[in-house]
């Protein structure tokens, strides 16, 4: 039995992607960083990739590097549970996956690490919020396999969906079929359950390739509850007006260096604190913003520990 359909036709969502993909890949070849803001300037990284440096020299010179390498291979799961009066019954105790920040190939063999960890996991649904690799641009075969061997650990009942974040590319929807991840690009997807259904709506990344088609995407109507996938937490504000009830969202990793936890030394987002890592309301939305499973810059973590979360959906008619 089909548990999930996609909004639009067959015919209808192979001329969007291709629209989206010419699209995309103009902002990605030209380099420009493209924000919801509409500020658009090149991307300058010389000073930032020189701290960045210098940091993992001073690490390395004060033998903190192999203690902040071992705590990036380091994943902890994270369990969830979320009340909502108007979940649908049978989704009761639905649970899901999510899983944000793989940068799968910043420590090698770090697939296998993250397969360990969920390979024993229940969940219903996996739900991806992006950057799959290390580097923002160029080459990304060499993380197919691993991803191809990851995607066999993380498809689900109800599907395994994602979106893309800043660190991907969109040649990455070519290989769809062949990881069993299906990528929602400012579209919808129909979950259905006993006869009952939700909503799951995953935007393009907001942070370098933010377009109107993200925000379009976000005015779906109808369904009881709606779910919101976004690479960070950007578009919380205009999911929680058009009456989503949960978002998942990355990219900061949480800070992925913190001088102590919840204090994190730079975290790439400016929407606010809250937003940082963790759970956090918007209204009656609730959303959750991980911390990832893999790094970004350099493969070190401190007071910042990786994790996948699983997040059980309950209905609780009195809220």
């Amino acid at each position: 039995m089909q548990t999930w359909r996609f909004l639009n036709d067959e015919a209808t969502r192979r001329e969007f992607r291709l629209f989206w993909a010419a699209q995309r890949s103009v902002l990605e070849s030209l380099h420009y960083l493209n924000r919801k803001s509409g500020r658009k300037s090149r991307r300058r990284w010389d000073i930032f990739l020189f701290l960045l440096r210098l940091f993992g020299f001073l690490l390395k010179l004060t033998g903190l590097y192999r203690k902040g390498y071992g705590n990036a291979k380091t994943i902890k799961t994270t369990h969830i549970t979320l009340e909502y009066s108007n979940l649908p019954p049978a989704f009761d105790s639905f649970t899901i996956l999510h899983l944000s920040d793989l940068h799968i190939d910043s420590i090698p063999g770090f697939a296998a690490i993250i397969i360990k960890k969920i390979k024993n996991l229940r969940f219903d649904i996996c739900l991806l919020t992006g950057d799959y690799r290390k580097d923002i641009h160029g080459l990304f075969n060499h993380i197919l396999k691993p991803m191809y061997a990851l995607a066999n650990y993380i498809q689900a009942s109800y599907g395994t969906f994602a979106v893309l974040g800043n660190h991907d590319t969109w040649l990455m929807s070519r290989y769809e079929k062949e990881t069993g991840i299906n990528l929602l690009v400012n579209e919808s997807v129909e979950i259905e359950k006993e006869g009952q259904k939700i909503l799951i709506t995953g935007t393009d990344d907001p942070y370098y390739y933010y377009t109107e088609m993200a925000l379009m995407s976000l005015q779906t109507k109808g369904y009881d509850f709606k779910i919101a996938l976004v690479h960070t937490p950007e578009l919380a504000r205009e999911a929680a007006a058009n009456g989503y009830n949960l978002y998942l969202c990355g990219h900061t990793h949480g800070g992925q260096i913190c001088l102590k936890e919840g204090l994190p030394i730079l975290s790439h987002q400016y929407e606010g604190k809250q937003f940082n890592a963790g759970l956090w309301e918007l209204g009656v939305m609730k959303g959750y913003t991980s911390r990832g499973v893999g790094v970004s810059g350099m493969p070190v973590r401190f007071n910042c520990p990786a994790e996948i979360v699983l997040i059980t959906l309950k209905k609780n008619p009195s809220l």
